[in-house]
C-alpha cells in the first residue's frame, strides 16, 4: 500500500498533504453565470485606479490549473536543469507532459519534448552533451529510452525493448547505457489447445496471468541490438513497484549494480539483495547479501556503493543509507534514526545529500561518511523526494510552500540558500488560502508528536467553527505544511481541517514509526484522539461539527475511530482496509502485512491480533454517517474491504452512501475522477458538518 511501491515504503497511501495533484485531490468544476459575473466584475474593479481586486477563493476547478514538476536533473556543469513539467487536460482526461530545459543563471525556461507520453527519468551523460529520457515509442506503443543531442537534432530512440524500458543508468564513458526491461510473457503455441491456468504464489487476486521476471540489458548510446546480462529466476523489479531501482555502473565501467528481487512479484520484494555484474558478460554475484538492501549507487569518484536498507533490517524502521566501502558496510545515518526517501552522493565522494520527512516539513541533510548530518537552511520551502547534484555541487530539486504549490529550486552549493527558478504555479498567488500552521501535543504514550492545522477561510478570533480531520495514509507517512489542495478546498469551504501525525509516521525518527509494531489501531487511533483534544483547545471548533476522513491507511483510522469514538458526525473513509486478514490474503502486499504483527493471521500464535485490531470486528459500534469511496480494480487495498463495511453499515441502519470508480489504481489517476472525488468528499462534509 505504498506511495512508491518501492520495497523500502511501506505506506498504503501517500500523505494527502504532499503537494499539487497528488491523491487524493478534488476535480474541476464549471463556473456558474453569478461566479463568471463576479469574476468580471473583479476584472473591472482592476482596471479602476486606486482599486486592486481583491484575492480569488480557491476553486475546486483550480485542481485542473496545477501544474507539477517531477525529476529535476541538473547538467554537470550545473548551468541547466531538465525537469518534467505535467498538467492536467480536462479534454482528454490525460496529463500533458513535457520536458523542459531551465536556464539555472536567469530562469529561463523552454521545452525539449512535445507530445510525447509515459515520460520519465530525464538523465544527462557524463559529459552533458547528451540527454537521455523515457517515453512511449510511437511504433510498439512501449516505453523505450531516447537520446537528445543538445547541440541539435532529434530526440532517437536507442532500444526496442517488447515490454518497454522501466530504468536506465548512462555508462561512465557515455557509450552505453544499462537498462531494466522485462521479459516477454510465455505465449502459447500456435494451433495447440493448452490451459491457461497459472500457479498462485506471492501475486494478488486480481492477477490474470503469470508475471515474467525483469532483467537487465546493455546497449549502445547511439543505439544497436541490446545485450542480455542477467538471467535465472530473480527480478530486478516487481509487478507493483512504481519506480523500479535504477542500476548504477561503477566509475571504471567494469561493474553495474543492481537490486535484485527474489521474484517478480511484489509480496517478496522485502528479501531484495544488492548484486553486480561485468557489462561484458559474466555470471551475476550478490555484493550485499543483508536483505531489504535497495537503490545501489556509486559514488562517482571513488568504489563506495551506498544503498538503502531498513535500518537494523526492521521492516518497521525508517530508511537508512548504508555505505559498503573496502569490505565493510556502516549505515552512516545512524545518528539521524530518519527515515530517508532519497539520497545522492555530493561531489567528492565524502559526503551524502538526503532527504526525509522532518516534523511536519521535509528537509535536506549533508551526511559525511563519517560524523553527523548537517540540516541544510531551506526556509520555509518543504522539499520533494527527488533531488539532483551537479559536478559542482549545485542542487536541484523540486519544493513547495504552505500556500504554493510546485516550483523548481536551486541551491548553488550545501550551505547556500535555496533560490526559486520557476513561477509555473503562479496563479496559486492570486488565491486567499488559508492559513496553515503546525500544532503539537503529547500523546496518552508520552510520545510528543505533530500535525498540520489549517484555518477555514475568513476566520475570526471568537467564532466557532467544523473541523475535519484529513488523515493520511502509509502508515509509514507523514503529514507536512507543503501546499496540498484537499485542506485548502475544504478550508475554502469554511471547515477547519486537522492533519494529525500518528505512531508509524515517518517524521519523528525510527522509535515513533517502529512504534506500530503489534499496535496497529489503538495507539494510532489515541494519538489522533490527543491531537485532536489539542485542537479543540485552541478553542474555536465547534464540538458538535466534528468529522473524519482519509484515504488507504487513512481510511482504516477513519473505521477505527468511528468504531471506537462516539465523537464524529461524519465520516469519509477512501479505499479503507477494514479487515487485516482479508486484506493479508488477497491484497499485493501480503508480506508487508506480517512485519506489523509478527508473523501470519492464520497460525494460532497470532490469529488473535490480526482480528481484535481490524475495524469489522466493530463495525456495529459505529453511529457517523459515512461516505465510502474506492477503485474497482485496487490491488493494494481490494474493494472487498469497502464492500464488507458498506454492508455491515447499512445493516446497522448507519446512513451510507458508497461509490466505486471502475478503475484499476489504489486512487483514481485521472483529473476526472479525482475532481469527482474531492467533490463527493467536500459535498459529504458539508452536508452534516455546516
Amino acid at each position: 500500500m505504498a506511495d512508491l511501491h518501492r520495497r523500502t515504503s511501506m505506506g498504503r497511501f501517500p500523505a494527502t498533504t504532499t503537494p499539487t495533484a497528488t491523491p487524493p485531490c478534488p476535480s474541476p468544476r464549471r463556473i456558474s453565470r453569478t461566479a463568471a459575473t463576479m469574476f468580471a466584475s473583479l476584472a473591472a474593479l482592476v482596471s479602476i485606479p486606486g482599486l486592486a481586486a481583491s484575492p480569488s477563493t480557491l476553486q475546486l476547478s483550480d485542481l485542473s490549473k496545477l501544474t507539477s514538476l517531477k525529476e529535476p536533473q541538473i547538467s554537470p556543469d550545473g548551468k541547466w536543469i531538465a525537469v518534467i513539467v505535467s498538467v492536467p487536460d480536462l479534454a482528454s482526461n490525460e496529463r500533458q507532459q513535457e520536458i523542459d530545459l531551465v536556464n539555472t543563471s536567469t530562469g529561463a525556461r523552454r521545452a525539449l519534448t512535445s507530445h510525447r507520453k509515459q515520460l520519465s527519468m530525464p538523465r544527462w551523460s557524463p559529459d552533458g552533451s547528451r540527454l537521455a529520457f523515457i517515453a512511449e515509442d510511437a511504433h510498439s506503443a512501449q516505453a523505450q529510452i531516447f537520446v537528445l543531442p543538445m547541440n541539435g537534432g532529434d530526440a532517437v530512440s536507442v532500444t526496442s525493448a517488447a515490454q518497454g524500458v522501466d530504468a536506465y543508468d548512462w555508462s561512465p564513458d557515455g557509450k552505453q547505457l544499462a537498462f531494466i526491461a522485462q521479459d516477454e510473457a510465455t505465449k502459447l503455441e500456435p494451433g495447440k489447445k493448452q490451459g491457461d491456468a497459472f500457479k498462485v504464489d506471492h501475486n494478488q487476486f486480481l492477477m490474470r496471468a503469470a508475471q515474467a521476471p525483469w532483467n537487465l540489458w546493455v546497449v549502445a548510446s547511439q543505439g544497436g541490438a541490446a545485450k542480455r546480462l542477467t538471467q535465472g529466476t530473480g527480478s530486478l523489479s516487481t509487478d507493483q513497484q512504481d519506480d523500479t531501482p535504477t542500476p548504477s555502473w561503477r566509475r571504471d565501467g567494469q561493474s553495474i549494480a543492481f537490486a535484485q528481487f527474489p521474484d517478480p512479484y511484489w509480496g517478496t520484494s522485502f528479501k531484495s539483495v544488492i548484486a553486480q555484474v561485468a557489462p561484458g558478460g559474466s555470471a551475476s554475484a550478490v555484493l550485499v547479501s543483508d536483505q531489504g538492501s535497495m537503490d545501489p549507487t556509486y559514488a562517482p569518484d571513488s568504489d563506495a556503493l551506498a544503498f538503502l536498507r531498513p535500518r537494523g533490517g526492521d521492516q518497521n524502521n525508517g530508511n537508512a543509507v548504508y555505505v559498503a566501502e573496502h569490505g565493510a558496510i556502516r549505515d552512516v545515518t545512524q545518528d539521524l534514526a530518519r527515515n530517508i526517501q532519497r539520497y545522492a552522493w555530493l561531489p567528492g565522494g565524502s559526503a551524502l545529500l538526503l532527504e526525509g520527512a522532518d516534523g511536519t516539513t521535509a528537509s535536506l541533510w549533508r551526511q559525511p561518511l563519517a560524523g553527523k548530518a548537517q540540516k541544510l537552511d531551506l526556509g520555509d520551502v518543504v522539499a520533494h523526494p527527488e533531488i539532483s547534484v551537479s559536478r559542482q555541487g549545485a542542487i536541484a530539486f523540486v519544493g513547495s510552500t504552505a500556500v504554493h504549490p510546485d516550483e523548481l529550486y536551486l541551491m548553488t552549493s550545501a550551505t547556500a540558500k535555496p533560490r526559486r527558478l520557476t513561477d509555473i504555479n503562479a496563479f496559486v498567488d492570486g488565491v486567499a488560502l488559508s492559513r496553515t500552521t503546525s500544532i503539537d501535543w503529547k500523546s496518552t504514550d508520552g510520545f510528543q508528536e505533530d500535525g498540520v492545522l489549517t484555518y477555514p477561510a475568513g476566520y475570526r478570533d471568537g467564532e466557532k467553527y467544523p473541523l475535519a480531520l484529513v488523515i493520511h495514509g502509509g502508515p509509514q507517512e507523514a503529514s507536512s505544511v507543503a501546499f496540498a489542495f484537499l485542506p485548502q478546498w475544504l478550508a475554502a469551504q469554511g471547515i477547519a481541517v486537522f492533519q494529525p501525525n500518528y505512531r508509524g509516521s515517518t517524521n519523528l525518527g525510527d522509535a515513533y514509526q517502529h512504534a506500530i509494531f503489534r499496535d496497529t489501531a489503538d495507539g494510532p487511533g489515541k494519538d489522533v484522539m490527543a491531537g485532536l483534544a489539542a485542537v479543540e483547545r485552541l478553542g474555536f471548533v465547534d464540538q458538535q461539527r466534528v468529522g473524519v476522513s482519509g484515504w488507504s491507511y487513512g481510511g482504516f483510522m477513519v473505521a477505527w475511530l468511528t468504531s471506537h469514538y462516539d465523537t464524529w458526525k461524519a465520516a469519509v473513509a477512501g479505499a479503507p482496509l477494514t479487515d487485516w486478514v482479508m486484506d493479508y490474503t488477497i491484497s499485493y502486499y501480503q508480506q508487508g502485512d506480517i512485519f506489523y504483527f509478527g508473523g501470519s493471521p492464520w497460525v494460532d500464535k497470532y490469529w488473535d491480533i490480526w482480528r481484535t485490531q481490524s475495524p469489522i470486528a466493530y463495525a456495529r459500534n459505529v453511529k457517523a454517517p459515512t461516505l465510502i469511496l474506492g477503485d474497482v480494480g485496487d490491488p493494494d487495498v481490494p474493494l472487498v474491504n469497502s464492500y464488507e463495511w458498506y454492508h455491515a453499515l447499512r445493516d446497522n441502519g448507519v446512513p451510507v452512501e458508497f461509490y466505486a470508480y471502475p478503475a484499476d489504481t489504489h486512487f483514481p489517476h485521472d483529473i476526472v475522477r479525482t475532481s469527482d472525488v474531492y467533490r463527493r468528499w467536500e459535498e459529504w462534509l458539508a452536508r452534516y458538518l455546516k
